[in-house]
Parts: C-alpha cells; sequence; structure tokens
C-alpha cells in the first residue's frame, strides 16, 4: 500500500512541476530547447528572466528576477543543482533594526556555454563571461571575464582555460 500511495503522489508532483515550468515559459523568456532538469526549480520576480537555446538548470535551483532587473542566461548554459540567482539582496552594511532594510539590486549576466557547478550562489550586478566556468559550492561576488576558471567563497580566478575556440 505505501509503495502504491507513494507512486500517486511522484505522479501528481511531476504533473505539477511540468505545469509549472510550463507557466515559466509564459511569464518569462524562456525557449522551448532550455530545460529544467528535475523537480523544485522556481523562477520568481516581477523582472525579466531571459533564458538562450540549448540551456539548462539543474533540480532546486532557483532565479530571482526583481521589478526593473533582468536575468540573462546565454545559449548551451549548464547549470546544476541547487544554484541560487538573486537580483536583490539585503544591503549588509546597514542597521538591521531599522526598517525597512535597504537592499542592493543588479542584473545578472551569464553568457553562452558556461557551466555553473552546483551549489553555486550568484549575487546582483554579476557578469559572467562567455565559456566560464564557476566551481560547485561558489558564492560569485565580481564579474567573471570570458574563458576563465573560478571557484571558492568568495570566488576567485584559478586560471584561463587551456581549450577555448578559435
Amino acid at each position: 500500500m505505501l509503495n502504491f500511495v507513494c507512486r500517486v503522489i511522484n505522479r501528481f508532483s511531476n504533473l505539477y512541476w511540468r505545469i509549472m515550468y510550463r507557466q515559466y515559459r509564459n511569464v518569462y523568456k524562456i525557449p522551448v530547447s532550455f530545460r529544467f532538469n528535475g523537480k523544485d526549480i522556481v523562477f520568481y520576480g516581477d523582472g525579466k528572466i531571459t533564458c538562450g537555446e540549448n540551456s539548462y538548470i539543474g533540480d532546486r535551483s532557483s532565479v530571482h528576477a526583481a521589478n526593473k532587473y533582468e536575468v540573462f542566461i546565454g545559449d548551451g548554459c549548464h547549470i546544476a543543482s541547487n544554484v541560487r540567482v538573486f537580483t536583490e539582496t539585503a544591503d549588509a552594511d546597514q542597521d538591521f533594526s531599522r526598517k525597512p532594510i535597504p537592499s542592493k539590486y543588479g542584473n545578472v549576466y551569464i553568457g553562452s556555454y558556461c557551466w555553473i557547478g552546483a551549489n553555486v550562489v550568484i549575487n546582483p550586478g554579476v557578469s559572467i563571461g562567455e565559456n566560464a566556468v564557476v566551481g560547485a559550492n561558489s558564492i560569485v561576488t565580481k564579474n567573471i571575464p570570458d574563458g576563465e576558471i573560478w571557484g571558492g567563497v568568495p570566488a576567485r580566478f584559478i586560471r584561463k582555460k587551456s581549450k577555448l575556440p578559435h
């Protein structure tokens, strides 16, 4: 009986996420070739989210676009599981006892053919260049140039990629 209940719940869960992903395509600019790989992927906010062709994002990831701000994901991007992309965050250099807490805002640009590892956080106002790599468990606080590999907390330059398109 328990096995049957689990299968029913799983089917409803799969249906729920297919409906949500269809809704994201209607609200934001997401082509059919963009893949939602898994469940619990959330796109939200009143801003603009644009995704390129043949890219994907892994399960348990979220993309936030605050009003008047944009997240752009280029073509052929590989975004792993549990990645967080934000266009708004609290300004840490504030007195949090005073309300409202000021926020920092900024567009996020992820160039084409990037690879973003699992558990990465991408902060507001960051650009990641084409063909760049961000290692797993990194926090991106600065712009990353084309063709570079970065990683760590905060993410730092590791090296230039040795094989780039000519």
